[in-house]
């Protein structure tokens, strides 16, 4: 099976400095939406948070030897989908963002994580109540 993607925007930031984790980012910059793509931002307003998906296109190749990593903060090693390593299987990074404006096709945001120039693979929602899910529940 055969996976492609297709970027629908960048990042951009001025910052040099760019922390490990969106958590503890108060990083500013713009996420850049692609023409084709722009009706997709109609509805995103300042103040909510949204969950946007990147491709980590600086990280070095995985290898089978990447399965277990030691973070930074840590001292013995861990599995890598228990951590938030750039190494992985699949490079996909994911940060929950705060909306600071948006206009044209760009979304002025706060939180980031990711360099300047990072293809942005999708923007969602954030939902916390999946009662504020814009499409509704899904029925089981």
């Amino acid at each position: 099976m055969k996976i492609e993607l297709t970027p629908i925007g960048v990042a951009h930031t001025p910052a040099a400095d760019i922390p490990r984790h969106w958590s503890v980012s108060d990083v500013e910059g713009e996420l850049e939406v692609f023409e084709p793509y722009r009706q997709g931002l109609k509805d995103i307003r300042r103040g909510q948070k949204i969950v946007v998906l990147f491709h980590f296109d600086r990280s070095p190749s995985f290898n089978p030897r990447l399965l277990t990593q030691t973070p930074p903060n840590r001292r013995t090693p861990k599995g890598v989908f228990s951590i938030c390593s750039p190494r992985r299987p699949n490079p996909i990074g994911l940060s929950v963002l705060e909306v600071l404006g948006v206009s044209g096709g760009r979304i002025r945001v706060k939180g980031m994580d990711m360099f300047d120039g990072t293809p942005i693979l999708d923007i969602k929602p954030h939902i916390e109540d999946v009662s504020d899910c814009p499409s509704g529940p899904q029925e089981p």
